[in-house]
């Protein structure tokens, strides 16, 4: 993950446009965030602490805040113009949030250990990482954790095969193009698309890896029980569990 991950969510008009790009790019992501917020093991009436790893324009926040009324949400983000995205999502609900700006890679330094946390989750955000990095945020993660508290992940993958990845993609494209409003050049064609979603993940710094390769990221991070809550094609909803 490169400086300049975070600093490309932290333009105005790209967090503006931020939540609407994502319909059209990512038509799961409600239903992947509404998956990993009903899997958090807890009454709906707990008092809770939850941490939020890119808690971005606030989006699996206030999923969660709407579940859990007497939650609290530790939420972390690079970007300051996210965030204040977030507070307006939110409303009086930002209430509930303590935001904390800063890299996520440092995330023991932007959560004090005794902040514990009794569910860790993250959507669309530690694909940006390399493995090292990304085993290296959910350590961390860990340490913030109850025992027996819950890492649950809503994000990007990629296939194993160089055949089957392509097929993946090319119904990718052909789904963004449907789903894009009429008029954005960005999605005219087939060829524009690719170009725009080529440089998209190259200024994003993105890092995708196998679903397999996920799992074995959060062992080697300390979780246990590692398992697939749902997958479709390039996305996937995974978690695993600290030890008691």
């Amino acid at each position: 993950m490169k400086r300049e991950s975070i600093d490309a969510y932290d333009v105005p008009d790209r967090v503006a446009s931020y939540d609407a790009d994502m319909e059209v790019m990512h038509p799961n992501r409600a239903k992947m965030v509404e998956l990993a917020v009903e899997f958090v093991p807890f009454p709906q009436d707990a008092e809770i602490t939850v941490l939020d790893l890119g808690v971005g324009t606030g989006f699996m926040t206030r999923h969660l805040l709407e579940a859990y009324p007497r939650a609290r949400v530790i939420g972390v983000d690079g970007a300051p113009a996210m965030i204040e995205m977030a507070k307006l999502r939110l409303g009086s609900m930002a209430e509930r949030v303590d935001f904390r700006v800063g890299d996520f890679r440092e995330l023991g330094t932007l959560v004090r250990k005794d902040e514990t946390a009794a569910t860790a989750l993250s959507s669309y955000a530690l694909h940006h990482l390399d493995r090292d990095a990304k085993t290296e945020v959910i350590r961390q993660a860990v340490d913030l954790l109850e025992p027996g508290g819950w890492f649950i992940n809503a994000d990007l993958i990629v296939a194993t095969s160089s055949g089957v990845e392509a097929r993946m993609q090319q119904l990718r494209v052909d789904g963004i193009m449907r789903r894009a409003p009429p008029g954005d050049r960005r999605f005219a064609d087939e060829k524009a698309t690719r170009r725009f979603l080529h440089d998209l993940e190259a200024e994003e710094g993105d890092q995708p890896v196998t679903l397999q390769q996920d799992l074995e990221i959060m062992t080697s991070a300390g979780l246990e029980e590692g398992c697939v809550l749902w997958l479709e094609y390039r996305e996937a909803v995974s978690a695993g569990r600290k030890p008691i």
